[in-house]
C-alpha cells in the first residue's frame, strides 16, 4: 500500500516548519507570499491532499502556544507570562500557561500534557533539577521550543536560550554603591551552585576583586522571608557591611523590612540595590534601587522571534542576552527621588 504524503513531508520538501504548512493550509495572512508559494509548490510536487474534515477536528489546537513558568508567584515571572501572552494574542495565538512551581517532575508532566493537546510551539522558563525528561520529550516532537531566563539544557541549537545580561547588572550595582561611599558590599540571596546565582554575583565579584574588597555572600531562597532573615544575620555577624546587592527585589524588600524592624535606616546608613525592578520597587519606602530588566519588552521580543520561527522557519540565535540598566533610588542614594 502506497503511503499518502503528510504535512511533515510537505514541510520537509518546502524547507519550513510543520506550523508554517498548517498556517498556509488555514489561509493565514501571517505567511509571506514567497513562503506560501514554496509550500504550495511542495504540495503539488509530492501530491499532498488536504483533508479538511480531519483538520477541523484538530482546529482547537491550531495556533496554540504552551508556556511553562518555574514560579508564577514571583512578579518578575508573572509580568513575563502576561506580556508574552498578550503579544501572542495580538497575532491571533492562544497561550496555555502552567506553573511548574520549581518541580522538575511536575514540569515534565505539564510539558507532556501540552504536547498531547497539540501546541504548535512552547516557551519554557525551566525549573531546577532533572530537566532531561522535559527536554528529551520536546526534542522528539520537533516543535519550536525556546528556553528563557534560565538555561537548563545546553542544546541551544535545538532549544535557543534568551535572558538578560545579569553579570553587567551586578557590576553596575557594585560600582554605584562604591560611588555612594559604601565600603563593604555583601551579596544576599540566591541558592548556591546555580547558574543564575553565579551570573548575578559575577559582576559584583569582579568589581570587588578589582578594588581589593572582601567578598561576603549570604545565600538562600529568593524570597522576602530570606531577606528578613539575612538582615538579622548581617547586623549580628557582619556589622562592618554597609551595603548589599540582592539576588532579586523580593529579597531586597525583605532585607529592608528586617533593617526597619531593627531600627536601622536604609539609604544613608545601609544601602541596598535589588534586581529585576518589579513594580513594588518604586512603591516601597524607601524606594528601592534596582537593576532593571525590561521584562515586558523582553517578552514581546520573545513572541516576535518565536513567531518568526513558527511561521517562516527562522530559528532564533542559540543565545541572546538583553541589556539591563540601573535605576537608582533612595535605598542606595539616601536621597528622595
Amino acid at each position: 500500500m502506497i503511503r499518502r504524503p503528510t504535512i511533515l513531508d510537505v514541510a520537509a520538501r518546502a524547507g519550513v516548519s510543520k506550523s508554517t504548512v498548517s498556517l498556509v493550509l488555514q489561509g493565514s495572512k501571517q505567511v509571506r507570499p514567497e513562503t506560501r508559494a514554496a509550500v504550495e509548490r511542495a504540495m503539488a510536487e509530492i501530491g499532498y491532499v488536504y483533508n479538511r474534515a480531519a483538520a477541523n477536528l484538530r482546529s482547537a489546537s491550531v495556533g496554540l502556544v504552551g508556556l511553562v513558568i518555574n514560579d508564577l508567584r514571583n512578579p518578575f515571572f508573572t509580568e513575563f507570562a502576561t506580556s508574552l501572552q498578550m503579544a501572542l494574542a495580538a497575532e491571533g495565538y492562544a497561550t496555555v500557561i502552567a506553573n511548574s512551581d520549581e518541580d522538575a517532575e511536575l514540569q515534565a508532566k505539564l510539558v507532556g500534557s501540552m504536547i498531547e493537546h497539540g501546541v504548535s510551539a512552547l516557551v519554557i522558563s525551566p525549573a531546577y533539577g532533572g530537566a532531561s525528561e522535559t527536554f528529551d520529550q520536546l526534542a522528539r516532537t520537533g516543535l519550536p521550543v525556546m528556553q528563557v531566563l534560565r538555561k537548563m539544557d545546553e542544546r541551544t541549537d535545538l532549544f535557543p536560550f534568551a535572558s538578560f545580561d545579569y553579570a553587567s547588572g551586578s557590576a553596575m550595582a557594585a560600582r554605584h554603591l562604591l560611588e555612594q561611599g559604601a565600603r563593604n558590599i555583601a551579596f544576599v540571596g540566591g541558592l548556591p551552585g546555580r547558574a543564575i546565582t553565579r551570573e548575578r554575583k559575577s559582576g559584583w565579584r569582579e568589581v570587588l576583586k578589582s578594588e581589593g574588597h572582601q567578598e561576603i555572600a549570604l545565600h538562600g531562597k529568593s524570597s522576602r522571608a530570606f531577606g528578613m532573615q539575612a538582615a538579622g544575620q548581617l547586623i549580628a555577624d557582619h556589622p562592618d557591611v554597609d551595603a548589599a546587592i540582592c539576588f532579586n527585589d523580593l529579597v531586597a524588600l525583605g532585607l529592608m523590612a528586617g533593617f526597619a524592624r531593627a531600627g536601622r535606616p536604609i539609604g544613608a546608613e545601609f544601602r541596598v540595590v535589588g534586581f529585576d525592578d518589579i513594580e513594588e520597587a518604586q512603591q516601597a519606602w524607601p524606594p528601592l534601587s534596582s537593576v532593571a530588566c525590561d521584562i515586558a519588552g523582553f517578552a514581546r521580543d520573545t513572541a516576535t522571534r518565536l513567531l518568526a520561527w513558527m511561521v517562516e522557519g527562522q530559528r532564533p540565535a542559540p543565545e541572546l542576552r538583553s541589556p539591563v540598566h540601573l535605576v537608582s533610588r533612595m535605598s542606595s542614594t539616601g536621597h528622595p527621588e
